[in-house]
């Protein structure tokens, strides 16, 4: 499968969604790899989760780079040796990635009911507007909620952050695709713009709720 959808957010920041259709050896067979990163892959135990590491690399030569300009630093979080900053996310059958001159997160999750029953492990200030109901809405809202939160702790990345407790998404309409969230956590407090929107597929079920956060400077 070719690429999904390409996302121009603006002139420095492109959001990329690869559908993954393709067999693991149909994908080896497209990339080139690193010895890290093939001992890496080998390690991996699900063949899913093989196939969105793969699906990953294609994404960054759809932008012009390759597997040996990707690093992960010690917590995990990958980064390019240039200005571009990367956040990479996947989901059952998609991965998605998005590259910006911005500081950025990304996170795709699919919609399911099941997200009701840990609301209470992620929400804390957002049950001020909330209303937990058992709703499409409500379930889309929390999947919302829950990528914002993941997407912005992808860009801080640091040890004892809690989404309950930390991490703060202002109340916001399904319509309107965008809303505001911050961050307290110690001594710091940082202010993100969310923006979110929904992916269907014609091959899979289910919808999927994509949210990428950019860190605010002022």
């Amino acid at each position: 499968m070719p690429l999904f959808q390409t996302i121009q957010f603006n002139e420095t920041t492109k959001i990329l969604i690869w559908e993954i259709t393709e067999s693991l050896e149909e994908l080896l067979s497209k990339v080139v790899l690193k010895e890290k990163t093939q001992k890496r892959l080998n390690g991996m135990k699900s063949q899913m989760h093989q196939r969105a590491f793969l699906s990953v690399r294609m994404l960054i030569q759809e932008m012009g780079f390759t597997d040996k300009d990707l690093h992960y630093d010690e917590f995990g979080k990958p980064y390019f040796d240039c200005h571009n900053y990367i956040s990479i996310t996947h989901s059952y059958h998609f991965a998605a990635i998005i590259i910006s001159h911005e500081t950025v997160g990304i996170d795709m999750e699919l919609q399911r009911e099941k997200i009701q029953k840990i609301a209470d492990k992620f929400t804390d200030y957002e049950c001020n507007y909330l209303e937990p109901k058992i709703t499409e809405e409500y379930i889309k809202k929390l999947t919302v909620i829950w990528g914002a939160k993941e997407a912005i702790f992808k860009i801080r990345n640091e040890k004892g952050i809690s989404f309950k407790d930390h991490i703060r998404v202002e109340d916001f309409s399904l319509e309107k695709k965008q809303t505001e969230s911050s961050l307290h956590f110690d001594d710091l407090v940082k202010d993100f713009d969310v923006h979110y929107e929904e992916i269907k597929s014609d091959n899979f079920e289910g919808t999927f709720t994509l949210v990428y956060a950019f860190e605010k400077y002022f």
